[in-house]
Order: structure tokens, then sequence, then C-alpha cells
């Protein structure tokens, strides 16, 4: 077993109080938000059935919405679906519908 001086444990425990206080202080803001009755009975029996805090219920609501909101998701979202691979997968029609166009239009006059 590992024996502290009382200056390395004074410092041991001042680091870990740091931290405790530092996760709760900068990683969970506490608020306070005013819900219509009816909501906040769903958002309880919700919590329960998922078996998490209300406290997790509103984070991941709020991500949630976020995330399906924010433009900025938006563009990533719409980045990824429609990236150079799905181009890729439609350019033999493109390619086959422009040489059916020329094809069509070679004697037109313009």
């Amino acid at each position: 077993m590992k024996y502290h001086t009382p200056k390395t444990f004074v410092k041991i425990i001042k680091n870990t109080i740091d931290n405790i206080l530092y996760f709760c202080y900068t990683n969970n803001m506490k608020t306070a938000v005013s819900l219509p009755d009816n909501i906040f009975l769903e958002a309880e029996e919700t919590a329960q059935n998922m078996g998490i805090t209300r406290s997790a219920l509103y984070c991941n609501a709020l991500i949630e919405y976020i995330k399906k909101n924010n433009r900025k998701y938006i563009t990533q979202k719409l980045n990824e679906v429609y990236n150079d691979d799905y181009y890729k997968e439609f350019e033999p029609i493109s390619e086959a519908g422009l040489e059916s166009i020329r094809e069509l239009t070679k004697n037109d006059t313009w």
C-alpha cells in the first residue's frame, strides 16, 4: 500500500475537490424552466418509463431539437446524404440522358 505525506495527501484531496467542483459547475448548467402542468406530468412519466432522470430527458430532448432545427446540423446531414458517392451512382444515367438529348436535337436549328 502506498502512503502519502500530509502535503501530498492535501494536494490529492484538493485536486479531487477541484475536479468535482469543475464537473458540477461547468459541465452541468442548472436552469429553471416554466412548463404547463400537463407537459410536466407527461415528461415525468416518460422519464420514469425510460428509467432516466427528468434532467436527462430534458437534455436529450433539447439535443434532438437543436439537431433537427439548427441550420448547421441540417446542412451537415444534407452533405452526408448528397456526397460524391450519391452523384456517382446517377452519373451513367445522367450521361445517357445527355447523349439522348444530343441525339434528339442534332438537327435542330436554333
